[in-house]
This record gives structure tokens, sequence and C-alpha cells, in this order.
């Protein structure tokens, strides 16, 4: 079993009323763990009861709330219990359908899941204001990953097993930037097996959330949008070329890329700036949620080799690892570029101040700082950078900046920010 460390979470929010709504991408692991805290629920004596629209014998309880009420009474009777709804997005009118079950006020506690279609990112945040918390599960985290490629031996001294053995986290990485962390694939021992659930989960997506949740007719065109995207993780996307390339009308292109984002396969990140005139202001860049399925995408799933491309996979990695660190934060993260090429991979705007942050997959023995971070700590003076890297740790100053280099796995331990 792959612990998440989104459990805990889910756990404690079992005692608010309002609705736990678990999202994420496709096979993250959502149903998974509503079972998990389900069966927790049953050690502790909960009424529970477990349904999902994904079985065509509990579709017909959802044809109104009264249907469902009838259900969950003649399960778990009248008083408090615990009622569990997975793949809700297959409900039309989900939000409705849920902020009417809240609105009577029913002695039990909804914890409901789906994938990440339309109805489910954007018309059940419009009914559920005031009703609902949301928990995103994304794929299995690094750390995630590594605990249970541990046996959770580490589980409680990760920052030391990080530091004493750097041979084994280095493989860890290698693997993970291969691989990816869909919990089927960590599983699966074989690399033919892994090969082959990753085409499963990459065409489910497409034939299900795609073309039967979001009525995409032309999924090859969107296919092929996602390969070219994948191509490119970390530079510039030049819309009217995508179209000119793919042959994809301009405002067609900018709605498949709103979808690939609201169904969590990647995210545009827009560019930090305070001067409109030199930097560059329109064009964003895009990572992808999981490094594995965009290593698909480019049939480089466990065949990623020491290349420029490793290099832009573990800036992906490092974007994922910043989103997880600031997630609970008003933190807003962005790149810089201006338009005489300098460039900084990621900057953490942190309100009045701004972390910027550069990347390097290289084994740095001695501090480097490079023209472009020179260039923003000349021009905004913020009081700390890093630079994360594979090994370095150590700190140095220029002018009022304290730069910091943190290996990779440091990212969470640090608290110069």
């Amino acid at each position: 079993m792959i612990k998440r460390n989104l459990f805990e979470d889910l756990k404690q929010h079992c005692a608010q009323k309002e609705i736990s709504l678990l999202v994420g991408p496709r096979q993250a692991g959502k149903t998974t763990l509503m079972l998990m805290l389900r069966d927790y629920l049953v050690t502790q004596g909960s009424n529970t009861l477990f349904l999902s629209l994904d079985f065509d014998s509990d579709q017909p309880f959802f044809t109104s709330q009264r249907d469902l009420v009838n259900k969950i009474q003649l399960e778990i009777g009248k008083s408090k219990g615990y009622v569990f709804i997975d793949e809700i997005q297959r409900r039309d009118d989900a939000g409705l359908f849920l902020k009417g079950l809240y609105d009577l006020n029913l002695p039990y506690k909804f914890i409901v899941s789906g994938s990440g279609s339309i109805e489910l990112k954007e018309k059940i945040h419009e009914s559920l204001v005031g009703r609902k918390r949301i928990f995103e599960l994304n794929t299995v985290s690094f750390t995630e990953f590594v605990n249970y490629k541990t046996d959770y031996h580490y589980k409680d001294s990760l920052d030391s097993f990080f530091t004493l053995e750097k041979d084994r986290t280095r493989q860890l990485l290698i693997e993970y930037l291969n691989f990816g962390g869909y919990p089927r694939l960590l599983l699966a021992e074989e690399q033919k097996e892994k090969i082959r659930i990753i085409d499963e989960i990459y065409r489910s997506y497409l034939e299900r959330d795609i073309s039967y949740l979001l009525r995409v007719e032309k999924t090859d065109a969107f296919s092929d949008l996602i390969k070219v995207i994948a191509s490119q993780i970390g530079r510039l996307i030049n819309y009217s070329e995508l179209s000119s390339t793919l042959g994809i009308a301009l405002q067609t292109i900018k709605k498949y890329l709103w979808y690939a984002e609201k169904t969590f396969i990647m995210q545009r990140i827009s560019p930090f700036f305070r001067n409109t005139r030199k930097e560059i202001t329109k064009s964003p860049v895009a990572y992808f949620y999981d490094v594995g399925l965009r290593n698909y995408a480019l049939g480089l799933y466990g065949n990623l080799i020491q290349s420029p491309e490793t290099g832009f996979v573990f800036q992906n990695f490092i974007f994922n690892l910043l989103k997880e660190k600031f997630l609970f934060s008003p933190a807003e993260i962005h790149f810089w570029r201006t338009k005489d090429k300098a460039e900084v991979d990621f900057v953490i705007n942190l309100g009045q101040q701004a972390l910027p942050v550069e990347v390097k997959f290289k084994e740095l023995k001695k501090p480097e700082i490079g023209r472009s971070l020179r260039s923003f700590i000349a021009r905004y003076q913020p009081e700390v950078a890093w630079v994360i890297n594979l090994e370095l740790k150590e700190k140095i100053n220029l002018d009022k900046t304290e730069i910091h280099f943190l290996p990779f796995w440091d990212v969470f331990a640090s608290t110069t920010y």
C-alpha cells in the first residue's frame, strides 16, 4: 500500500460539516484513498456507505437527491454516518446536486471525489461556495515515492537519508524522472508492464475525460497538441506557432490547453514582471503534473537519457516540488524572461518580496551564479535567492542577497524565504 500524505488532512476534515471534495488526475489514487479512509472510519465504529457513479448498479440512486437519501437511510439509518461518492463528475449538474444534499442539513458527512472534468472544476466551485473544502490529490510525490521504495524505514528521517545515501537518492531521482508517480506504475515491476499501464492511463484520459466528458471530437488533434507542449516544457508557448504547426485554429489551441489544465495534465505559469517595457508579459510556459505522462507523450517513457532533455524534466520536477511546498500559502509561482534573453526559471511572488529560483541539473562542486540570476538580483534586490542543484549545499552573498545553493531534496526543509 502506498501511503499518501493527504490522508491525514482528509481524516481531520471528517469532523467538519463541509463536503470533502477530492479532485485530481485520473488514476492518481483518489478511489484508493477514499477506501482507506472508509476502512479507518469503520475501525472507529462509524457507519459508512460507499457509492460510485462508475458502477451501473449505483447510478439509479443519483436520479434525485431524494433517491440518494432513501438509499443512505436504508443502509446506515438516520443517525450520523459518512457517505463516500466516487466519480461525481458523471452526474449532470453535479454541483447543484451536491448543493441540494448539503442544504437538506442531513446528519451525514459527504466525502466526494471526481476526476478533473470541467463540470467538476468549474460548476461545483460555483455551486458549493462555503459548502466544501477541496483536497487535490496528484500522482505520488517524490517523498511518497521514496518512502514507499524504502519500505517507510526512513519516514521520520528522510532528510538524513537524502544526506547520507546520496547514490541511492540519485538512483531514486532518475527512476522517478523516468516513470513519474502514477500509483499503479509504482506497483508494477517490469518496464513492459509499466508501459502498458501508462498507455492505458493516457488512452483512458483521452476517451473518458476529453472525448466523453468534454465532448472533444478531434482527440488526435488534442493528443498532438499535448505532445508538442511536452516537447517544450519550461519554454515559451507561442500560440500562433502552435496553430500553424498543428493546423488547428488559434482559439481551439487555447481551448484545448485550458482543458488540459482543468483535467490536471499540465499547468501554465505566467511571467513575473514589474517593468512592462523590457520584460515579456504575454507568453506563458507549461509544466506537466506528472513527468512520467510527459515522457510517455514523447515516446521517452523509461528511456530518458542523460541529455539536455533530462534537465528540462528535472526543471518540471522542481516546479512540482515548489507547488507542493507553497501549497497552503498565498505565494504565486512565475518565471522571468527579458527581451535581452535573461532568464530565471522560477520566481516565487511572496507579495512584498520575490524569491528567484534557478534550477541546475548538475553536481555543483562550488557556487556558480549565472548572468541571468545576477541580472534579476541587480534589478530587484531580493533578500534571498535559491539555486537548486543535485548536491551542493552552501550559502554565499551577492550584494545584499543571500544565495542558497540547495540540493533538490532540501527544498522542503529550507525556511529561507
